[in-house]
């Protein structure tokens, strides 16, 4: 057994219910698993974007005797303790955030604006909506934060000079949205949607219906993928999406590769190069300039442990179990490189399923369009005499706010600052009758 992290992220008050939070000690969680484990790496990646702290120990089989003082004999790893006791054997990260008491069934039937998505747009818009007096419920079907929940540092977010990680920014607007009266209604994924004037209904998987005369989708995008043979089956065996924050201290000592070239990826390779041997950033373009921030930049191509690859490209993936090695093109000649860790930061697409349901219209990339930006074919249903505002979808009342609507400015001030706006003009929807 090996003594892996300990994390020290700030606690989130546990809730009592689907909004009030104690201010009781948060429980001591810790982690037994084995390595390169799937479900261990979910539910690690779970409560680093949840802002929760944890301990872990890693167990070699058989699993013979006790490691940190629990027998694991006829265990089904992994094995999270809470307060000292064996709590849940391979639990997903529903069981262990309803074992928490952080899934409970909404407390209203009807609010005024339902928020789909909890990211920094989401959030923004949770906490100007509740301080505003709207009834406000936030729907979330994952961990609070988003996209950017899994930033290990933020250092260009106005306010905080010496940066902050996008768990614990996420973790406080949370805690502050709660405190102006806004409900959440976490790891619950909505199965139907209907977006009408003064008309939105919202039933989720537990089969709870909320109803609201108002909607902000904030549902951001999802991290994209290389194209490759075999990607999917390392998924969490060695290839991963974003900065790698919860696997970061299983790469000491290794060497690993970073892909993309803007801010998602060159923070990635500096967290990773904290611990790692050697961060290799795979970059497809010429250089950083075009695509990460100066500061940033600059960082990255002066770090000791950190080599950057332009006009670059990762082409195969091959292993075992696992991720063993990647094949690289750079300048049209490959090579084959040893490798057990692949964090990708290229991007996202919009997460917009949902607008299937709905008479929410996309634009030719499959984002949100939204007022300037709905074309005359796609503003033709129209119901209302004035114009759609600014962040207003193609259906009234219904907005759309950050990553996730077309000709957002991917940064998570401007998600921010259209998740405050977002609120302005839905209150305009709402005074209108």
């Amino acid at each position: 057994m090996r003594s892996t992290v300990r994390f020290t992220h700030t606690p989130p008050a546990p809730p009592e219910n689907g909004s009030v939070m104690s201010d009781r000690i948060a429980p001591r969680l810790h982690l037994i698993d084995v390595a390169d484990s799937r479900d261990g790496f979910t539910l690690r990646d779970y409560l680093t974007r949840s802002a929760i702290p944890f301990t872990s120990d890693t167990a070699t089989p058989p699993f013979a005797g006790e490691v940190h003082g629990v027998d694991l004999t006829n265990r089904r790893l992994p094995v999270l303790l809470i307060d000292g006791a064996v709590v849940l054997e391979d639990p997903s990260p529903a069981e262990v955030a309803m074992h928490l008491g952080w899934v409970l069934p909404p407390r209203r039937r009807r609010y005024d604006v339902l928020i789909f998505g909890a990211g920094p747009a989401g959030l923004s818009a949770a906490v100007y909506a509740a301080s505003e007096g709207l009834d406000v419920a936030v729907i979330e079907r994952d961990a609070v934060g988003g996209q950017a929940g899994s930033s290990s540092l933020i250092e260009n977010y106005l306010g905080f000079p010496n940066g902050i990680s996008g768990a614990e920014l996420a973790d406080h607007a949370r805690q502050q949205a709660v405190r102006f009266g806004a409900e959440f209604v976490l790891m619950r994924e909505g199965v139907d949607r209907t977006f009408r004037d003064h008309d939105v209904r919202a039933v989720l998987a537990d089969g709870s219906r909320l109803d609201a005369d108002a909607a902000v989708c904030a549902t951001g995008i999802q991290w994209r993928r290389l194209g490759l043979a075999r990607e999917a089956e390392y998924f969490r065996a060695g290839v991963y999406y974003g900065a790698g924050t919860s696997e970061a201290p299983a790469c000491a000592d290794q060497d690993v590769y970073v892909v993309g070239g803007a801010n998602s990826a060159g923070q990635a390779a500096m967290n990773l190069a904290a611990y790692a041997r050697c961060v290799t950033l795979i970059v497809r373009g010429p250089s950083l300039s075009s695509t990460m921030s100066s500061y940033l930049s600059t960082r990255v191509l002066t770090h000791p442990r950190i080599r950057v690859l332009t006009d670059a490209r990762v082409v195969g993936l091959d292993g075992d179990t696992r991720l063993r090695q990647i094949t690289l093109d750079e300048h049209g000649a490959l090579r084959t490189l040893p490798a057990r860790h692949l964090f990708v930061c290229i991007g996202g697409d919009p997460n917009t399923r949902w607008a299937a349901q709905t008479d929410v219209e996309l634009d030719a990339r499959g984002f949100v369009a939204t007022g300037p930006d709905l074309t005359p074919e796609q503003r033709a249903a129209w119901p209302l005499a004035r114009d759609p505002f600014f962040l207003e979808t193609s259906v009234p009342g219904i907005f759309a706010a950050g990553d996730v609507r077309s000709n957002s400015i991917k940064r998570v001030a401007s998600a921010v600052g259209e998740g405050a706006m977002a609120v302005t003009l839905v209150h305009r929807y709402l005074s209108a009758g």
